[in-house]
């Protein structure tokens, strides 16, 4: 149990620590490209510039976020806060979605109304720079996802990995436009950001749908469970299995089949078994066991036939 407290915490800091870190590289990155933007004139870098924006606030509505899931159960929240992860995600996807739509239509803008890309080493030198800082927080990033699951992490994690590939389009629109005067490669990779922001967009909402809709683990995790609660010698059969995840934890409860002629005693000992062996392959789970004598599920399907 202490070893479970600890890794709890230890969890709970490294995702904190995500936060911060987010928060950081995206003020810093927002400051270096604005200044980009500003001797460039690039849509490109327009784009990435405002793909950091939309970082930056959803980097700050993810540290909330976060720390609000980590909250206790309290109360009024039995099962914990760890859905303000999926309504945070949820939040960040309409950010996502928007700067898409404003980089289009610059995009656009620039199509019908060419202009020339100034300064293009500068851009350059400063998309570098923004790809290794965000390649340092990635890393950590999915350390973080690796030991926590967190999908408020992971969102933001999504956002920065994004723009790594984003990063990559602006040097290419860069050199094309500014060094051999192809001024059409600007507002080409523009749109390309924008459609990769947007999938980007569409993977947060949907994990953030699926969790909120309380969906079921996946059925590899699902005949897993089944799996260790059977390779118990005196666990019959299982039924009843329901599964959901919230923020970092998941929530697993079924009904244990066990001989109808053991004592009450006895079935409680063979559940706390099976339990710690459920918990010990999931250990973020919250596991609850409902014991059955074995055979009662198809008797009280018939008895209502």
């Amino acid at each position: 149990m202490r070893q479970d407290l600890n890794r709890a915490d230890h969890n709970a800091k490294l995702m904190r620590r995500a936060t911060y870190a987010a928060v950081v590289v995206a003020v810093t990155l927002i400051s270096i490209k604005s200044v980009a933007f500003y001797l460039t004139g690039s849509v490109a870098m327009l784009g990435t510039l405002m793909d950091s924006l939309l970082d930056g606030a959803a980097s700050l509505l993810n540290l909330v976020a976060v720390s609000h899931s980590l909250t206790p159960a309290d109360d009024e929240h039995r099962f914990g806060h760890g859905k303000a992860e999926a309504l945070a995600g949820l939040g960040q996807s309409i950010f996502i979605f928007a700067s898409a739509g404003y980089i289009v239509f610059e995009a656009i803008t620039r199509i019908v109304n060419p202009a020339p890309v100034e300064n293009s080493t500068v851009g350059i030198a400063v998309t570098v720079a923004a790809i290794l800082i965000t390649l340092a927080l990635v890393a950590f990033q999915r350390h973080v996802v690796a030991r926590t699951h967190s999908l408020a992490i992971e969102a933001d994690s999504t956002h920065y990995r994004g723009d790594l590939f984003m990063n990559l389009s602006v040097v290419a629109a860069l050199v094309l436009s500014g060094f051999f005067d192809v001024h059409w490669a600007d507002p080409f990779f523009g749109i390309a950001i924008a459609a990769l922001i947007g999938f980007s967009a569409a993977q947060i909402v949907f994990g953030s749908y699926n969790q909120l809709m309380d969906h079921e683990l996946s059925e590899a995790d699902r005949e897993r469970i089944k799996a260790i609660a059977l390779s118990h010698p005196e666990a019959i059969n299982i039924h009843d299995l329901r599964t959901r995840t919230a923020g970092t934890r998941s929530f697993i409860q079924f009904h244990l089949e066990l001989d109808s002629s053991i004592s009450l005693m006895k079935a409680h000992r063979i559940s706390d078994d099976v339990e710690a062996r459920i918990m010990e392959a999931f250990p973020d789970a919250e596991v609850i066991i409902h014991q059955d004598p074995a055979g009662v599920e198809e008797l009280t399907r018939l008895q209502r036939v």
